[in-house]
């Protein structure tokens, strides 16, 4: 594989932002949804009358158990995973996982964590042979992309939840929005993405005048979490942690009674294989295990089990890695809570 050239990426600078939701918009409403799943026990004496608007459908419990492997296959039973798809959905289609994310209740390590698998990560697909993953969820939907999952990484997961894009501007405005300490070198910038935003959406995106810690709208958080030309990769990735974290931060500081004004907001683009039985059990754990933050990770990690992202011969980018290596680490991290860093 080769990999993508410079000067490919410094002709992307000069590009203007698309129409279209970018990916770092969805990796953050993906996120927010695994910090509702989290949280949602907050809401569980109301949440009876707020999710009639999610979709509910049906996969085979003891279909996903047959895709673990050996050695999870009913162990682990203190530690629950809930797959997270964001899907980028036409009329008609099942959709495309642009996002592939996994929610972790661990109690019995005391830990809440969420756990991005890349989407270009090359895996085998039941009938589908070698292919990205995020093509999982558009040949088989939720329940071939939880068996893709575990049988290429080694994990439990049984059920999903799915979120269907491009509501993240009014979940922040449900929110009242969210407080973020913008830096100097990022107001220029963030004003052209509210700009963009704003044109979108159709709604009123005031620029931001001065750098420092203020209060942003939906339109304008957005666009500063979008940014992609004004330095690196890792500074981008630092600005959407900063708006995850206001929203969580925001989440668990808001009254239970406006929680499910929340999670009504959120209900027409959720689909899900949990009941609501399900999801306030989920909630009732995480309340009982008085756990308040979330370990966040990617993985596979660049670098680490000969993983490494390129063009293969077909002109597609995917991250090839070694699976078994990258299996044991995702157990080690997941199941035993041992640091996924570690060489």
């Amino acid at each position: 594989m080769e990999k993508r050239s410079e000067k490919n990426r410094s002709n992307n600078k000069n590009k203007k932002p698309k129409k279209k939701m970018k990916k770092s918009t969805k990796i953050i409403l993906l996120s927010l949804l695994g910090i509702l799943v989290f949280v949602v026990g907050f809401g569980g004496f109301y949440l009876w009358n707020m999710t009639s608007g999610i979709k509910k459908t049906d996969i085979s419990k003891s279909d996903m158990e047959s895709s673990m492997d050996n050695n999870v296959k009913g162990k682990y039973s203190d530690i629950i995973n809930i797959a997270l798809f964001g899907v980028d959905r036409r009329a008609g289609d099942t959709g495309r996982s642009d996002a592939t994310m996994f929610a972790t209740i661990d109690k019995k390590h005391g830990k809440l964590k969420l756990t991005s698998i890349m989407r270009d990560s090359y895996v085998s697909i039941d009938g589908h042979g070698m292919d990205k993953l995020n093509h999982a969820y558009a040949f088989g939907g939720g329940a071939l992309s939880i068996k893709t999952i575990n049988q290429n990484f080694g994990l439990n997961i049984t059920d999903y939840v799915a979120v269907d894009f491009g509501e993240l501007v009014n979940i922040i405005d449900a929110l009242g929005g969210v407080d973020i300490d913008v830096m100097k070198n990022a107001v220029s910038e963030t004003n052209k993405y509210i700009d963009d935003v704003a044109k979108e959406t159709k709604k009123t995106g005031a620029h931001i005048s001065a750098p420092g810690m203020q209060h942003l709208t939906g339109v304008q958080a957005v666009g500063y979490c979008r940014i992609r030309y004004n330095d690196n990769d890792f500074a981008r990735t630092d600005r959407q942690r900063d708006v995850l974290v206001a929203m969580f931060n925001k989440i668990k500081t808001t009254s239970p009674t406006k929680l499910p004004g929340i999670i009504k907001e959120l209900s027409p683009y959720l689909e899900t294989s949990l009941s609501t039985t399900d999801m306030i059990g989920l909630g009732t754990d995480v309340l009982q295990s008085g756990i308040g933050n979330i370990q966040q990770q990617i993985l596979p990690i660049e670098g680490l089990d000969n993983c490494k992202g390129g063009i293969a011969s077909n002109g597609v980018f995917y991250f090839k890695y070694d699976k078994d290596a990258l299996k044991k680490r995702m157990q080690n991290y997941i199941f035993e809570d041992i640091d996924p860093k570690n060489k």
